[in-house]
């Protein structure tokens, strides 16, 4: 290891001792009556206000392996990297009255997950079973991938093997074991102002020492001509524009769908700090674009991603870029900032799938009698568990393949919009609809996966999520993400099954809620937990 590697890592490890110091620490922070219900351990008392739970949503949806991902993405195929930019602007407005109204009908049931809220709209255990394994499933790989993030990193400070991963893993599982929510919540301030820092400082130095933007963008564009591969360049080409509209569309209808955003939503502690959050954080948007933007710099640099078993590990590429062109103590800093950035969203993803299980699976079918204290216990426990089962995944498995999953992830996770994000909004559709709209929509999204290939990567299925129309008869050359055109499906069927149901006169599951519960704020006296009766055929 160089000296210069050696000032890295001297750097960020000592960047990462501050945040596990201040995780364990945050369990006296803020703190309620006791950690021994969800309320507390999972969701911090209900109780963050506007910055908090600014930086909070904030640091559990910009990702290290958003921080790594998408300039590699740009890297290696221009403009099309850019999604994610607007898809994180349409994202807020879209949830603005949606996900106010999921929080006062939570804040007056005392809903922790958004199962929860699916078994008492439509009275149905099956259908929020459906709802909870599919958000479980999809999260996993989703902390997997934060490790992508810091081994990119290890590997351009020549770190080798994968004990640093284990400790790392170790120190955030025992912390957010002994602190909850408010562990990742205090520490993504840390976060937060890390990458702010790092982002500005890079768009501000690189540019200039490269030869400015001008520069950096006629570099990329030679790269692209010459590419022998398909790729964008620096604007989107013909083919590839209705892809990109339909990612950014079916991200923004995604992301507050995966249990983790609505754990950071739910602990809140009234309807305005929403209302504000999601005026807010768009600011995180723009920050997005400029990590974007890194591809570009990374080209203009002459980056070469470090190899992966003799293949190109193009997830290096920013992290070579720090390492190539900042000075070592300031490398430390931003390698600093992306390690940080996997460990407060993994924490979030971690408590949310254990709620997940706790609440929906756990309480619902196996202790219905379950103290709040022994929920809150459970949940721990698997918290623990997920983290092993994520670090698996990472050792056991090739990580290209753990990226296959969150790709999957994010089209199952899609097929729970009818009965979350449309449940918020009407009770028109009968249960059993909503469930054979699920089924129907999964099975068409994972058959559409499987048949995308990557001859790039020589992978025969699950290269990718843009499906070619030509393969349903269209005669074109244009893709559309799976995605969007499973939960089609899904829509589809369950509006006519919904309407087949209602002629017959099939029984439908009771809705617990009333419209009034959807409008409540902090101070509404009617809060308490529901008497959920499993409903007959439920």
């Amino acid at each position: 290891m160089s000296d210069a590697h050696i000032v890295e890592l001297s750097v960020a490890a000592a960047l990462f001792l501050l945040v596990s110091g201040l995780g364990f620490a945050a369990s006296r922070w803020r703190r309620g009556p006791g950690l021994d219900t969800l309320d507390e351990w999972g969701l911090g008392g209900r109780s963050f206000g506007s910055w908090i739970t600014w930086f909070l949503i904030g640091g559990d949806l910009y990702t290290a392996y958003t921080f790594v991902a998408v300039p590699a993405l740009v890297f290696g195929a221009g403009a099309a990297g850019f999604y994610a930019v607007p898809y994180t602007v349409v994202v807020y407005p879209l949830v603005f009255l949606v996900l106010i109204r999921l929080w006062s009908v939570s804040h007056v049931h005392g809903f922790v997950t958004p199962a929860d809220f699916v078994r008492a709209r439509f009275g149905s255990s099956l259908l929020a079973l459906a709802v909870a394994v599919t958000g479980i499933v999809a999260t996993m790989p989703y902390i997997a991938l934060q490790l992508v993030g810091i081994e990119a990193v290890l590997k351009s400070m020549e770190v080798g093997g994968h004990w640093p991963l284990v400790i790392a893993f170790a120190v955030l599982a025992a912390y957010t074991y002994q602190s909850g929510l408010r562990a990742p919540a205090l520490i993504a301030f840390v976060k937060d102002a890390l990458i702010y820092v790092v982002v500005i400082a890079a768009v501000l130095y690189l540019p200039a020492k490269l030869g400015g933007w001008g520069h950096v963008f006629d570099a990329a564009q030679a790269k692209f001509a010459k590419s022998p591969a398909p790729a964008d360049g620096v604007t989107l080409g013909g083919s590839g524009r209705v892809n990109y509209a339909m990612l950014a569309l079916g991200s923004a209808l995604a992301l507050f769908l995966y249990p983790h955003s609505v754990t950071g939503a739910l602990a809140s502690r009234d309807r305005g700090t929403i209302k504000r959050n999601m005026a807010a954080l768009p600011a995180y948007s723009f920050v997005l674009g400029l990590i974007a933007l890194l591809g570009f710099m990374a080209i203009a640099a002459g980056v070469v991603p470090l190899s992966d078993g003799g293949a190109p590990d193009t997830n290096t590429v920013v992290p070579v870029l720090f390492d190539q062109e900042f000075p070592s103590w300031f490398a430390g800093v931003a390698f600093a900032a992306i390690g940080i950035g996997a460990l407060v969203p993994a924490a979030i993803m971690s408590i949310a799938a254990a709620n997940l299980f706790t609440r929906n699976i756990y309480t619902e079918f196996v202790r219905p009698d379950a103290s709040p204290a022994e929920e809150a216990r459970v949940s721990k426990i698997v918290s623990l568990v997920v983290k092993v089962g994520a670090v698996a995944c990472i050792l056991l498995l090739d990580p290209q393949f753990s990226i296959d999953l969150q790709l999957i992830g994010g089209v199952l996770i899609l097929q729970t919009l009818p009965s979350v994000g449309l449940g918020l909004l009407t009770r028109w559709f009968h249960r059993w609809g909503l469930f054979a709209g699920w089924v129907a929509g999964l099975a068409a999204g994972l058959w559409m996966l499987y048949r995308i290939p990557n001859p790039a990567k020589h992978k025969e299925h699950f290269g990718g999520a843009a499906y070619p129309l030509d393969d349903l008869g269209l005669h074109t050359t244009t893709t559309v993400y799976a995605g969007m055109l499973a939960l089609a499906v899904n829509l589809a069927v369950a509006v006519v099954a919904t309407v087949v149901l209602r002629r017959v006169g099939a029984p439908d599951g009771t809705d617990f809620t009333r419209g009034s519960d959807y409008l409540a704020d902090r101070d509404d006296p009617r809060v308490g937990d529901l008497d959920l009766d499993p409903a007959p055929g439920s």
